[in-house]
This record gives structure tokens, C-alpha cells and sequence, in this order.
């Protein structure tokens, strides 16, 4: 098993910790300190050893900070996990604050009066830390970049993670790394830029087509490069990762050096030297201003190349997804068999998908933790079963089941809400209105330059017109056997990136009852030009990636248009026919009910 079942963190030693905490900063002269779920390589996802958050508070989500102050300590979460924050946290002494309703900012000058703010410069961008010192310029507040004094008092601290680095085909890639090291060296020379500092563990594996094993379920690398304008990369790794044949797939264009040499080189670099201030450590940019060398803001060179697959990428991705579904198939027809028996359990869920994905042969890893919610459990959007949150599945509720796999030619997620006996009351209702703006954003035809954020109220339209909403974007942007969640496309409220051709992004629009059920239908999408229907429009669209059935014993056909239903059928017509092949002959006579037309 990939997935494990223990408790990853303990909420009744936050108390005893954060007055270690508050000790340590009183002694230094503070009057707070910022913790975020972040790392020095600022990805999403991070390794044991920078799991800081979670040790002090408890929170296992995978976004959020606390800023700890004198007499209160908020934990800043966004809507995603407002529910399970409350699970998680000694709540007599951690605060839950709705993020980004509430800025840190207003939010620190309302509990202190003055005072000097501690953060640690290698885990907050340059954005993060100027949008913050704006927001407290009318304030006696002022913020200092010091040591990381969660790391002194946290005493059995693990050590940097050491996976071992591993080539990533050429084939599958569709673009060497020389290609593309020449390709982004050539965009530093025409800015006049002397080289690049690249950051993201993602970027970095994209770039030199290597894989990783630093963090859980994605498989990346952690080390910082410098690009230079001439092609040649310095990659900032622990060399012991890299074996020969690694080694030598790099190409003589890249060398390798230990990541103890990063700063000197950076204060040695001849400018000027491109730096991503919303996704570098804002120490890069100090360093660098501390030793006099000119540094130019840019965005990140790899995420929009790396964002934009290609043909060989997208290729290989659809193969990755059909061998998923026929697992997620013979999946749901295992749960249709077993559910109504009763006895099944969370875990027992978790733990059969994930066999029939190893039963592939070819499962790398999983994608993420699988989010298995039964009953009130599916409201937790990121819920995590635990042996000690481990529940039955009943007849009369909802499971959610939001999963993924790793395979060496493409990355998935999914998400499926099934009835297990009788729906209760309300679901159907929802889980309509759920399909509809999943199907809304699979339609959808778009002039060239918009962004995520002009598509993403077509998935919420259904459900406003009922009152109701999701506290979550509508997609998120995936990797080519890279990061389940990958910038800088995405779908949702904020995203001003504009939508371009093989861009990969997940459509999975929801519904949650706190203590009652959740409801998420996912399937993954890739941008693609749009058939032509005129001779003066430049339009896009989206190619579904998934094919999976959906539970039609949820669905309330009256509420359905001509459109959707044709859309349903249609989509149901081509999940048979991909996959009939593919699964066994019990699963096959499953599959067929499954997928009959409305």
C-alpha cells in the first residue's frame, strides 16, 4: 500500500509546543512569527522535515499558515478545509481565520498594538512579504526575516528527504532538455538577462527531464538551478541522489553541485538575474541584492512551457487515463457488489481502489492521499481517513471518493460521488445540479485569452440558482507525471492566466452539507483549439481525459436540458467503448449497466 491509515499529527501537543514557541520569540525580542505550510522550494507539497505547520498546530491540510502572537495564534485556512480545521486544532488556543476573506495584515494589527513580526525569509516569497509590509505601513507593526525558530524547538526534527533522482524519457517528454534549456536561454538573452533562478521543484524536473522521490505522491526532486543565457545549468542537489545513468542523462550541459553551494553562487552570479517574485524565497532576492547583483523580476520560465504539453505529453497522458479507468471500473463495480452488504469501511474502500490500480502493473505511486468521505465525512473536502476517523459505509448515505495515480505517462484525478442504497434527502436535487456545471465547463467554447476565472461561474450556475456554492476553485491545472496540482492555469475566481492549447486542468465543481454529505464529480481536461464553426473566430475548448461512469441513480433526469442529457449519453456512449476492452467480464456486464442512455 502506498496510502497509510495513521494519524500524522498529534493536536494535543500544540498547547505545550506554542508556548515553547511564544518562549523562544520573547527571548528574541518578537512579538510574533508566521508559519506556513511552505518549504525553501516554495511547491505546494512539501517533505516531513518542513511539515512545521502541522507540528504546532495539527492542521494536516496542504495550504495554510499561523501567525502566533502574544495572547491569541490564528490558523489561516481557505475553504477547503474550514470544516476539518475545527477537527484538527485545540481551538482554546489556535483560532481558525477564513483566508482570504480575512487579510493578515488587518488581522495582525487588531491583536497587536506594535510589536516585531519574525519570519523566515527562505519560506515566504518576495510577494508574500511586500504584500504584507503594505498592509501594515499605517501600523507600529514592522516584520523581520530571522532564523526558523519553529526548527529550535522542534527536537526530533526529521532530516531532508534524500529520494533518489531518476531519468524521465525524451519520448514521453516530447522535448529534450537541451531543447529546452537552449529554448529558455535564448528568452533570457533577448531580455538582457544573464540568467535565471529556478525554484519549483516541478520547474526544475520539467526543465532537465528528471523525476523525483523528495515528497509524498509527486514525483519531483528538491534543488534549486541557475539557467545561464548560453543554455549551461548548475542544478543545487544532493549529488548522492544521481546514479550514473541519471548522471548521464542530464547531458554535459548541466552540472551537478551540493546545495551548501546555492548561496555563494548566487553571490557570485554577473547580472542581471531573473528571479520570480511570487514563487522564489524572498532570501534568493536578498542574497543577491546583499552581494550587489542586479536582479530583474520575471515569472518563472519553465510554468508556462511546462503548463502548455505537448503532443507526446498529451498523448501519452490519454493511454495513462484509459488504463485508470479501467481500474476505477472494475473499482465501482467491486463497491456496487460489496456496499449493500454492509461492513465495508473507509479504509476497506481506500484499500481495494488502490489495489486494482496496482493490478496494473504499472502504478508508480498514488497522486494524492485518497479523499474516501462516507456520509457527513464527504462534507470535509480534503478528508483523510485516519484508523482512528475510520467509519462503516451505510445504506442511505453518499462516499466520495477523489483519488489518483502516478504513472510514468501521465498523472490522474478523479472524483465520483455514489449512492449507497436510498440517496437521502436533497441529494439528488444537488448532485443534478453538480453534473450541470460539470458539464457546463466540458461544453463550453471560449474566445482565445480568456482566463480560468471567466469560465469558472458557468460550474457554480446550476447551483446559485438554488442558493447554493463551493468554497473551492473549479479546476486546478495537472502535470504531465509531475505535480497533481500544477500552476499556473487553473479554473476559479482568481486565475487571470489566459486558457492556451494543452494546458491540463481538472473540471470538479461540488456540493457540501456540513454534517450530512459531499458531493464532487472531477474529471480532467485539456484546452484545445476549438472545431471551427466560422472563418473569424478564434475559439478554444476542452477535450475530456476521463472516462468513468457516473452514478445515474443520482441524477434527476427532469432537471436535465436536451443539451446535457445529449452530452451524458454521448459521453457514457464513449466511456463503454474505451474501455470494454480493457476490464474483466463481471466488470464488463457492469460497465454496460452503467453506461445504458438515459
Amino acid at each position: 500500500m502506498h496510502q497509510t491509515f495513521d494519524a500524522t499529527a498529534n493536536p494535543a501537543q500544540g498547547p505545550a509546543r506554542l508556548a515553547a514557541l511564544r518562549a523562544a520569540l520573547a527571548e528574541n525580542g518578537l512579538a510574533g512569527f508566521i508559519i506556513p505550510r511552505a518549504d525553501a522550494h516554495q511547491g505546494e507539497y512539501v517533505a516531513a522535515k518542513d511539515e512545521r505547520l502541522q507540528w504546532l498546530t495539527g492542521f494536516t491540510g496542504s495550504a495554510g499558515f499561523c501567525i502566533v502572537l502574544p495572547d491569541t495564534a490564528g490558523v489561516f485556512i481557505d475553504g477547503r478545509y474550514r470544516t476539518q480545521v475545527k477537527t484538527q486544532v485545540k481551538l482554546a488556543h489556535f483560532t481558525p481565520v477564513p483566508w482570504p476573506e480575512v487579510k493578515p495584515g488587518p488581522w495582525i494589527a487588531e491583536h497587536l498594538p506594535q510589536g516585531i513580526i519574525g519570519f523566515d525569509p527562505w519560506l515566504h516569497s518576495a510577494d508574500d512579504i511586500s504584500a504584507l509590509e503594505k498592509s501594515l505601513e499605517e501600523t507600529g507593526i514592522t516584520l523581520l526575516g530571522t532564523t526558523n525558530f519553529i526548527d529550535s524547538i522542534w527536537p526530533d526534527q526529521p532530516g531532508p528527504p534524500m529520494g533518489k533522482a531518476f531519468a524521465h524519457p525524451d519520448a514521453l517528454a516530447g522535448r529534450t532538455s537541451t531543447e529546452k534549456c537552449q529554448s529558455l536561454a535564448a528568452q533570457l538573452a533577448a531580455a538582457g538577462q544573464k540568467s535565471c533562478v529556478i525554484t519549483l521543484p516541478d520547474s526544475l524536473c520539467w526543465l532537465l527531464n528528471i523525476r523525483g522521490a523528495d515528497v509524498p505522491r509527486n514525483p519531483v526532486l528538491h534543488g534549486f538551478a541557475i539557467l545561464y543565457d548560453d543554455g549551461r545549468v548548475t542544478l543545487y542537489a544532493e549529488p548522492a541522489k544521481f546514479d550514473e545513468t541519471t548522471t548521464a542523462h542530464l547531458g554535459p550541459h548541466v552540472k551537478i553541485r551540493p546545495p551548501s553551494a546555492f548561496v555563494p553562487a548566487l553571490r557570485t552570479l554577473q547580472g542581471p538575474v531573473r528571479v520570480d517574485r511570487g514563487t522564489a524565497p524572498l532570501a534568493v532576492s536578498l542574497e543577491l541584492a546583499d552581494a550587489d547583483v542586479e536582479t530583474m523580476w520575471g515569472e518563472d520560465l519553465c510554468r508556462l512551457p511546462k503548463a502548455c504539453k505537448t503532443e507526446a505529453e498529451i498523448s501519452a497522458t490519454r493511454t495513462a487515463h484509459l488504463r485508470d479507468g479501467a481500474a476505477m471500473v472494475e473499482f465501482l463495480c467491486w463497491l456496487d457488489a460489496t456496499a449493500p452488504q454492509g461492513g465495508l469501511t473507509e479504509i476497506d474502500v481506500v484499500t481495494a481502489l488502490e489495489s486494482y490500480r496496482r493490478a496494473t502493473n504499472q502504478l508508480h505511486d498514488i497522486s494524492f492521499d485518497t479523499i474516501c468521505g462516507a456520509g457527513e465525512h464527504g462534507a470535509i473536502m480534503h478528508y483523510r481517513v485516519t484508523h482512528d476517523s475510520n467509519r462503516r459505509v451505510k445504506s442511505g448515505e453518499l462516499l466520495l471518493v477523489d483519488s489518483g495515480a502516478q504513472y510514468v505517462d501521465g498523472t490522474t484525478d478523479i472524483t465520483r460521488t455514489m449512492a449507497v442504497g436510498p440517496a437521502p434527502e436533497g441529494a439528488a436535487n444537488a448532485y443534478t445540479r453538480v453534473l450541470q456545471g460539470m458539464i457546463a465547463i466540458s461544453r463550453v467554447r471560449w474566445p482565445r485569452g480568456l482566463a480560468g476565472r471567466d469560465l469558472d461561474p458557468l460550474a457554480r450556475y446550476p447551483l446559485w440558482l438554488a442558493g447554493m456554492d463551493f468554497d473551492h476553485g473549479t479546476g486546478h491545472g495537472v502535470g504531465a507525471f509531475l505535480s497533481v496540482h500544477e500552476g499556473p492555469q487553473r479554473i476559479s475566481k482568481l486565475s487571470e492566466v489566459p486558457l492556451q492549447p494543452g494546458m491540463i486542468l481538472s473540471n470538479e465543481p461540488g456540493y457540501y452539507r456540513e454534517g450530512a454529505f459531499g458531493i464532487r464529480l472531477e474529471n480532467l481536461i485539456v484546452v484545445i483549439p476549438a472545431p471551427q464553426l466560422t472563418d473569424d473566430r478564434d475559439q478554444l475548448s476542452f477535450e475530456t481525459l476521463t472516462f468513468v461512469p457516473l452514478d445515474k441513480r443520482l441524477i434527476d433526469t427532469t432537471m436535465l436540458s436536451k443539451g446535457e442529457r445529449d452530452w451524458l449519453n454521448a459521453y457514457h456512449a464513449q466511456v463503454f467503448e474505451k474501455l470494454e476492452a480493457r476490464v474483466s467480464p463481471a466488470a464488463r456486464d457492469w460497465l454496460t449497466q452503467a453506461t445504458l442512455p438515459l
